[in-house]
């Protein structure tokens, strides 16, 4: 059985209880927020993705309002740091140095030097350390990178991903609204498919960005192109200064050679393939979402079972550098190398 703690219990908090429960031979035996009043309601809480909104039953499990304390009673194998990310730091290198594996919600940190300790404290106690990076996890994102890096459809030529949401006002004591612990849009929100175009393409040579502020008064709106040596042409849109009634959207094309793979998850089909030569298909694809997903593969990976690499605290980092160097080129209105 392995024996997993959760610290944080906004919305993502729940989403990893959720995925927690549905896995066999895992139990969450502590829970751990300085607000005592979210154990009595525990309900769904607000946010963009579906899937954390269901009553929440803690019988059985240990209810702390004091980080250190869970650490020495609990007996953990492992933890989620579900917190706001500037907290990340500080609770990610107790717990390593407590001796436990990690799972740190993304974005990694607010800086590369944090980041940086973190991994530093990871491989000086030996456990492990994955950022919940969940759009590598994603069944449909996770089938395209699967698609481009078999060559069936030839040379990527063009590839454009979007994220747009509506004001995240739901954040504990408006943390979101703050960039000074959130990062803006573009740390939080526009990462996940910067992310994504590091593991998909690699780090690119150089970035060119414009920002919008918004409601952080940072960079709430961010449109990116990503500078590679060859012909492919990358951009990403990400923000969440849409209206109350947008809701959420994400998206992307990606132009093959010899096909267009496409994802929209407000369309039904969500995921197609478009062959140049052949009928339009939906490929089968991982069940779950990308929550679940990470989940289990790190659970697999605390019990030392043969798991695919696909998230290392250094690609973390390096999604941390690659999205400040993309707000420092919109500061500066030119591009920045990395």
């Amino acid at each position: 059985m392995t024996r997993v703690g959760i610290v944080g219990l906004g919305f993502m908090g729940k989403m990893h209880f959720r995925c927690y429960q549905a896995l066999e031979d895992v139990e969450v035996v502590a829970i751990c927020d300085i607000d005592k009043a979210k154990f009595e309601d525990a309900g769904g809480t607000a946010g963009n993705i579906e899937g954390a909104e269901a009553p929440l039953d803690f019988t059985g499990i240990g209810l702390y309002d004091d980080f250190d304390k869970m650490l020495a009673e609990a007996n953990l194998d492992a933890i989620s740091i579900t917190l706001p990310t500037y907290m990340h730091k500080d609770f990610t290198v107790k717990a390593l140095a407590a001796g436990l594996n990690v799972l740190c919600e993304k974005p990694m940190a607010l800086t590369v030097e944090d980041g940086q300790e973190m991994q530093a404290a990871a491989e000086q106690s030996g456990k492990l350390l994955q950022t919940g990076h969940c759009i590598r996890f994603w069944p449909e994102y996770a089938k395209t990178k699967e698609l481009i890096d078999s060559g069936e459809f030839g040379k990527v030529r063009a590839a454009t991903f979007q994220r747009l949401s509506l004001t995240p006002t739901w954040a504990w004591e408006g943390w979101l609204m703050d960039a000074t612990k959130s990062g803006s849009a573009a740390v939080d929100l526009h990462i996940h498919d910067s992310d994504f175009v590091q593991y998909v393409f690699g780090m690119p040579k150089a970035v060119f960005s414009r920002t919008s502020p918004g409601p952080s008064n940072d960079a709430d709106h961010i449109v990116t192109h990503y500078v590679y040596d060859d012909a492919c042409v990358v951009t990403a849109e990400g923000g969440w200064s849409m209206s109350p009634t947008f809701g959420f959207e994400m998206s992307f094309n990606i132009v093959l050679e010899k096909a267009t793979i496409t994802y929209d998850c407000t369309r039904e089909p969500a995921f197609k393939v478009c062959p140049v030569e052949d009928d339009v298909f939906t490929p089968e694809i991982a069940s779950g979402d990308g929550y679940s997903n990470e989940i289990e593969h790190f659970v697999k990976a605390v019990r030392g079972e043969d798991v695919p690499q696909i998230i290392t605290p250094q690609q973390s980092v390096d999604s941390v550098r690659l999205v400040l160097a993309e707000k420092q080129s919109a500061a500066s209105g030119e591009k920045v190398s990395l």
